[in-house]
């Protein structure tokens, strides 16, 4: 079974950090969050990231101190998230040895191909997952079935994305929620309509890989229930 990417994110601002969260879990992370720096080494050292995404203005020590630390300790990449947008503040961080810098406000689905990009350029990339033949390509963002390409909807990629890094296991209308659109826009009926769309492309191309587990949710699996 492939290994996911570890992402941890250093930013402040709760609401951020929540979005960055959720949206790179939705891409197939394994995903860690701290509200500043106070605990980066005990972090770097249990959860041993490959890549850090860093917000710059932190309370205590900021984002470049602790660039310089992650530097120092390991050999994660690093995007650093930033409100700044001056030119002698980006070349500081590349300078400093930051892998790419994202200046806010950015769209996720940016900053998610960022990270995607780095992990690639430095061997960390998840390779394709592949339930049945069915083929999910994170990277390229591209799914095929028996060979042949699904089109989706964007909506309908993340959710694609989030069965399939949790292939084989049975996942919640609220853990899929949560993943793919957050908590702001909770309803069961949404998760219904999108799951029910998906199997139906999917069916296009062969036998039905997405299951409903009744009274728990939805599993991506390649075998006959």
């Amino acid at each position: 079974m492939p290994v996911e990417p570890r992402i941890l994110v250093i930013e402040d601002t709760e609401a951020i950090r929540v979005s960055v969260e959720t949206a790179l879990r939705a891409a197939g992370f394994t995903v860690r969050a701290l509200p500043d720096g106070d605990h980066v080494e005990a972090e770097l050292g249990r959860f041993r990231p490959d890549l850090v995404v860093l917000d710059v203005m932190l309370p205590g020590r900021d984002g470049f101190t602790l660039l310089r630390l992650i530097r120092r300790l390991g050999t994660a990449g690093v995007v650093m998230l930033t409100a700044r947008d001056g030119v002698d503040d980006r070349l500081r961080g590349l300078g400093d040895g930051a892998d790419d810098y994202v200046v806010k406000p950015f769209v996720l689905a940016e900053l998610v191909a960022r990270v995607t990009a780095v992990l690639r350029r430095t061997g960390r990339a998840q390779p394709a997952i592949e339930v049945g033949d069915l083929v999910v390509d994170l990277d390229s963002g591209l799914a095929l079935y028996d060979g042949v390409r699904v089109d989706l909807t964007v909506t309908e990629w993340k959710l694609l994305s989030y069965l399939a890094t949790q292939r084989n296991r049975v996942v919640s209308k609220t853990q899929i929620l949560t993943a793919v659109w957050g908590y702001d826009e909770y309803s069961a009926n949404l998760v219904e309509v999108n799951v029910s769309t998906l199997r139906r492309k999917l069916e296009v191309h062969g036998p039905r890989l997405l299951h409903t587990v009744r009274g728990q949710g939805y599993v991506l699996r390649g075998d006959q229930p």
